[in-house]
């Protein structure tokens, strides 16, 4: 983890270089300078780093213990900076809170230390802290994840103290060498006065630009402006060996496949886990143990409709089970829902209808099997053999022949006489580059650009042509909750993705049956020749929770800019996926 701490400490120091900083440079400085205090630039670094810090690991806790709107913090800051600025425009105002200040430290039994400046600095970098957002790299934006699902570690904190570490050092030398050149130059320390009055005019307009949202959309002008720059400084961050333990801090374990070169179909080797907590059976006459399928070689499925990689997969599992489930076979489909609108059974039915799904289906709303069989991938098969003994697991798309090779083998273990020829069913797994899933819910967002996440709440957004790549932005109105981002007056969102296919999870929500969403693609509305199967005349209509098509360029892969208008505010959507 040595090396992760590293890298995380190495991007923080980076990130004075980067658009997403720039905008908080002057208040910095004017900050710095609105005394001669030589302890200011400390203050206001250590302020920036300890709220930005604790706030990014602690606010969904915050949250969930006080149910504030998290964007309230904003207005904090406006106060804050805004006041803070009124003193050095204002010396007279200036003097009276230093008054205030020496009079509560000499009633404390404190000598008052006028002229350190640290306090006051102090207080303005924790107003700044909560209103920055970095450019996230995939440090920042795990860690960010994990805070947002409550799963902050000692590791995790670790790794943001590195960061906020690295992120202090050239904030505290642009603080300090701003102020000392300003002070300690002649002409300049003769107009301190001036310059101090001019800079908390900038603090002021710093502040309204704050309430205004007007720093978000100053933010996102400067990065189309260098529409690469944060991509070129994130870039390093991608090695191998942080991905690694990026995915170990996440608690993604490594997926191991069965070798072909050795010809062993079977990976595994231990008693099947039960059936618990199941909400509902469907497409079945009452409850169905492990116990109760003993002699039979049962394939447990888990799935969920919405997801595009189990659909992929639906069609050969769907295959094996009519194929052979007069031999001994069967199939257990356990729906583990991602959203919650998923845990609706008449939604599910729907589901198990439109894949012409014949065995059961478990309803699983509560994880519950889930975690019995500690299951963690969508889609995810168990191949258990006629003495209830786990033989064979793939996790993921693909190789359907070795699994149905495997059904076919446990079956003539079982005393089945098989001869038939494996199934002939397209195998339909990307290959290839391609963007990853995206969701738009507070708690597992990574891909916003240009900071990686966002906080819940409702706010105006500015949006940006042109995202780095693999990454979305959003203009007009928008409600971010933990799982999903609600349309607001004018939205849009831009993705820019490399697929050949794109698909997204949307709910009508408010805006009701019907709602419409416009679909361009670099700019254009799509046609006949780029459009998915649930777009027409370049719009497609939200008629239930479901995956939508929207893009399909016909098996030419490529980098794209999709731009989505929402026509109607209330249309929830959840999560990008790309074939």
């Amino acid at each position: 983890m040595l090396i992760l701490i590293g890298f995380a400490f190495l991007a923080g120091l980076v990130t004075i270089l980067a658009p997403c900083i720039w905008p908080i440079l002057p208040i910095i400085l004017s900050a710095s300078v609105a005394s001669k205090g030589h302890k200011r630039p400390l203050g206001i670094t250590l302020g920036i780093m300890l709220s930005f810090g604790f706030f990014t690991l602690a606010i969904s806790y915050l949250v969930k213990l006080f149910h504030f709107d998290p964007n309230s913090l904003r207005f904090v800051a406006v106060f804050v900076i805004g006041f803070l600025g009124l003193t050095m425009v204002v010396p007279a105002l200036s003097r009276a809170v230093e008054g205030f200040i020496s009079r509560l430290s000499s009633y404390f039994g404190q000598r008052s230390k006028q002229g350190s400046g640290f306090g006051a600095g102090f207080l303005t970098g924790l107003s700044l802290g909560i209103v920055w957002s970095p450019c996230a790299g995939p440090i920042l934006a795990t860690i960010a994840t994990l805070a947002a699902t409550g799963r902050v570690t000692f590791t995790v904190v670790l790794v943001t103290a590195a960061y906020v570490t690295g992120v202090g050092i050239p904030l505290f030398i642009f603080a300090y060498g701003g102020q000392s050149i300003i002070t300690r130059t002649r002409f300049l320390s003769a107009h301190l006065g001036r310059i101090q009055q001019s800079f908390g005019v900038v603090m002021l307009l710093t502040a309204l630009a704050i309430y205004t949202n007007y720093d978000r959309y100053i933010e996102t002008k400067l990065l189309n402006a260098f529409p690469q720059f944060s991509t070129t400084l994130n870039g390093f961050e991608s090695d191998s060996s942080v991905t690694r333990q990026l995915n170990v801090l996440k608690g993604v374990k490594p997926v191991k496949y069965v070798d072909p070169s050795q010809g062993d179909l079977f990976n595994a080797n231990y008693k099947a886990p039960d059936f618990v907590g199941v909400t509902k059976w469907l497409n079945t006459d009452g409850p169905i143990s492990i116990r109760s399928l003993r002699g039979k070689v049962v394939l447990v499925d888990f799935w969920t409709y919405t997801c595009i990689n189990c659909i992929r997969t639906l069609p050969h599992v769907t295959a094996w089970y009519d194929k052979y489930k007069d031999q001994g076979f069967v199939v257990i489909g356990v729906h583990t829902p991602e959203f919650q609108f998923e845990h609706n059974t008449d939604n599910v039915l729907n589901a198990i209808k439109m894949y012409n799904i014949h065995y059961p289906v478990a309803q699983d709303n509560d994880y519950s099997t889930w975690n019995n069989y500690n299951n963690e991938y969508w889609p995810a098969e168990y191949l258990i053999d006629a003495n209830g003994v786990v033989r064979r697991t793939h996790f993921g798309e693909g190789e359907y022949d070795k699994m149905e090779t495997a059904i076919q083998d446990l079956l003539r273990q079982a005393g089945q006489n098989i001869s038939s020829p494996l199934s002939n069913i397209p195998d339909q797994t990307p290959e290839g580059e391609q963007s990853p899933e995206t969701y738009l819910g507070a708690y597992r967002m990574e891909y916003y650009y240009p900071s990686g996440t966002l906080r819940t709440g409702n706010r105006e957004f500015v949006l940006a042509k042109t995202p780095g790549m693999n990454s979305f932005s959003l203009g007009g109105n928008w409600d971010i909750r933990k799982h999903e981002a609600v349309s607001g007056a004018n939205s849009e969102l831009n993705y820019h993705f490399y697929a050949d296919k794109v698909f997204l999870v949307l709910r009508p929500g408010t805006a009701g049956v019907g709602a419409k969403v416009k679909v361009f693609v670099d700019g254009k509305p799509v046609d006949d020749t780029n459009a998915g199967s649930d777009v027409k005349d370049g719009v497609v209509t939200i008629d239930s929770a479901r995956l939508y098509t929207l893009v399909n360029l016909h098996g030419k892969p490529g980098a794209h800019v999709l731009k989505l208008e929402f026509e109607t505010p209330g249309i929830e959507a959840f999560a990008f996926t790309f074939g």
